[in-house]
């Protein structure tokens, strides 16, 4: 993952000093807020090549995005280095990520592990969730499930919801730290509370099964709707079981067989068996219902669509 094109010239203000660096940069960011990414890109080049590691991350990043500059992730890559050297822990992470992907260098998980170390603990929070990540699946380290969840609970405590939701798994699987209902039910919710689909539709299933929390099906059907709108084909087809038994919410086919619909065309070739599932719910639904309700079921998943949440 990276960081937002936003990201660019802003930060570089803050750590500016000295007036003969700073009216380039002052004159570099008017120009990108102004849309002139040209102006930019010379004007942040002649400082990165003067040394400063904060011009030599931003213009890794044009390179990266192709703003002022056609996109060139090799040069992106050779910037982000002389910022990394300088332990610039935006370009560490960054250039993690291109090892990761296999842009513009060779695709070296070592590297890109190596890299999200040295940006992890400066306290970079996506850096530690990618590390975290690498140590989870045994990605250009060795598989270690306690060093995962020691740098997800890194960047969970500082908000990074992919880490928690990830954290939640780790509790909920005793992966790592012991297995813990409850724990994991709390890192969902931290995580599902910022739009994380994955966690809502798991906090869902926590409340539905009252493992860690007290069952409840109208909260269940409450983060379950959040997940499905988003378009978690597992939340929807889960929607659906729930307004097919009136469970949580007023029972109701329509929405259900429109519910099921939707997952049946959302779920991946590699989970046939839960296509297969919400097929077969869709069509016992729908032997309940009228032609005129089957055919409301089926304008409703076709005027469907999915709503991302901030």
């Amino acid at each position: 993952m990276r960081r937002p094109a936003a990201a660019l010239i802003l930060i570089i203000s803050l750590f500016t000093t000295g007036p003969a660096i700073a009216e380039p940069f002052e004159d570099a960011t008017k120009a990108y807020c102004c849309g002139d990414n040209e102006t930019a890109y010379s004007l942040i080049k002649l400082l990165a090549k003067q040394g400063l590691p904060e011009a030599q991350f931003n213009l890794g990043l044009m390179y990266n995005k192709g703003q002022g500059a056609p996109q060139d992730y090799a040069e992106a890559a050779k910037w982000y280095r002389k910022a990394a050297e300088r332990g610039f822990a935006d370009a560490q992470y960054n250039l993690g990520v291109l090892y990761g992907n296999g842009q513009g260098v060779l695709q070296d998980y070592a590297e890109a592990a190596k890299w999200f170390h040295k940006a992890a603990e400066q306290g970079d929070a996506q850096a530690q969730c990618n590390l975290g990540i690498s140590y989870l699946v045994g990605q250009g380290v060795p598989q270690d499930y306690a060093e995962a969840a020691k740098w997800f609970r890194k960047a969970a405590d500082q908000g990074n919801a992919k880490s928690q939701y990830n954290l939640g798994m780790m509790y909920n699987k005793g992966q790592g730290v012991p297995q813990d209902y409850a724990e994991a039910a709390k890192w969902y919710r931290k995580a599902a509370e910022q739009g994380n689909a994955k966690s809502q539709y798991n906090l869902g299933v926590v409340c539905a099964n009252g493992q860690g929390l007290p069952q409840d099906y109208v909260e269940a059907g409450r983060w379950f709707r959040k997940a499905a709108e988003q378009g978690d084909s597992r939340a929807q087809h889960n929607l659906g079981v729930l307004y097919s038994n009136g469970q949580g919410v007023s029972q109701d086919f329509v929405l259900a067989h429109s519910w099921f619909n939707l997952a049946t065309s959302r779920y991946p070739e590699s989970e046939n068996e839960y296509w297969e599932k919400a097929e077969r719910n869709r069509d016992r639904v729908a032997s309940n219902m009228t032609p005129a309700q089957i055919a409301e079921a089926q304008k409703l998943a076709r005027e469907w669509k999915p709503k991302k949440e901030r």
